[in-house]
């Protein structure tokens, strides 16, 4: 139901899926996502986005999926004299009747319009049907109504925009659970807190991998490898181990729950062996429960 680069997308016409109602699914999907903090879109052009707020859009040559017919456009693009103008016109015969801009050539300075006209069909015209279903979907809990009145807000959720998860995105997410102050297990987990923080999980983990080991540790938490535009509910904590505390008489891996996003961290007293129980837990736990 997309065409286009990967992380440029625009509509594309599929018969099946417009007698199916897909497009309209596809919008209503999307919509339950956000408002349930579920991942984004982020892979819409910003010709599509801007349809959805404005109505209208601009788009550029390259928002043609077709390679084969962006090529002949493109030589309709670089014409510089009539008789090229009209030399690349002649593959295009098929798709101007179509398009419903067949016409002679009676100067060079007719090329601009006419690409713009091929450009206008093939990226907005010809998916009307579609487009209008898409939007009904969006429509879905309010959603469209609040990307128009806000669509600088909505903008890095439906094009993508890089970004890169860091160790203080991650260490900004979790709250620390301390025990009372004074307490023997509070002066156990602020050693290990200082694992936490750095070098151990988050800083060390960007060092050696950068996002990708970060987005693990953030999987393994709460099973999202990406922060949700509206944020997690409930907030994802930090909580430790103790021996009396858990099932194991000597507990030697973290555990994560991640029905409430929680990481339990083991209080290993060595920077080493605490690094080594973490990455054997990041590394072998599929689902629920213990490494």
């Amino acid at each position: 139901m997309f065409e286009g680069k990967e992380n440029s997308k625009n509509l594309a016409l599929d018969s099946a899926a417009l007698r199916e109602d897909r497009y309209y699914t596809a919008g209503r999907a999307i919509a339950v996502s956000l408002v349930h903090g579920g991942p984004p879109p982020n892979f819409l052009s910003p010709t599509v986005f801007s349809l959805l707020v404005h109505g209208s859009a601009k788009p550029v040559l390259e928002d043609i999926a077709d390679m084969e017919l962006l090529e002949k456009v493109k030589k309709v693009s670089e014409s510089t004299t009539l008789e090229d103008l009209e030399m690349s016109n002649a593959p295009l015969l098929d798709n101007l009747a179509n398009a419903g801009c067949l016409r002679p050539m009676r100067s060079i300075r007719d090329r601009d319009l006419l690409v713009h006209d091929i450009v206008m069909f093939q990226v907005i015209h010809r998916v009307q049907g579609p487009f209008q279903r898409f939007c009904e979907g969006l429509k879905t809990l309010g959603v469209l109504e609040k990307i128009r009145r806000h669509p600088d807000s909505f903008r890095p959720l439906f094009c993508y925009e890089p970004s890169t998860l860091t160790a203080d995105h991650v260490d900004d997410v979790f709250s620390i659970c301390l025990s009372p102050e004074g307490s023997n297990k509070r002066a156990a987990e602020e050693m290990v807190v200082t694992f936490w923080n750095y070098p151990l999980h988050l800083q060390d983990a960007e060092e050696e991998e950068g996002p990708s080991k970060l987005q693990k540790i953030l999987s393994f938490a709460t099973r999202a490898s990406v922060l949700p535009p509206i944020g997690f509910s409930p907030t994802p904590s930090v909580q430790f181990i103790h021996k009396e505390d858990d099932d194991f008489s000597t507990p030697m891996f973290p555990v994560a729950n991640t029905c409430v996003n929680c990481i339990k961290l083991t209080l290993h007293v060595s920077y080493q062996l605490s690094k080594e129980k973490f990455d054997f837990a990041l590394g072998n736990t599929y689902g629920f429960g213990r490494a």
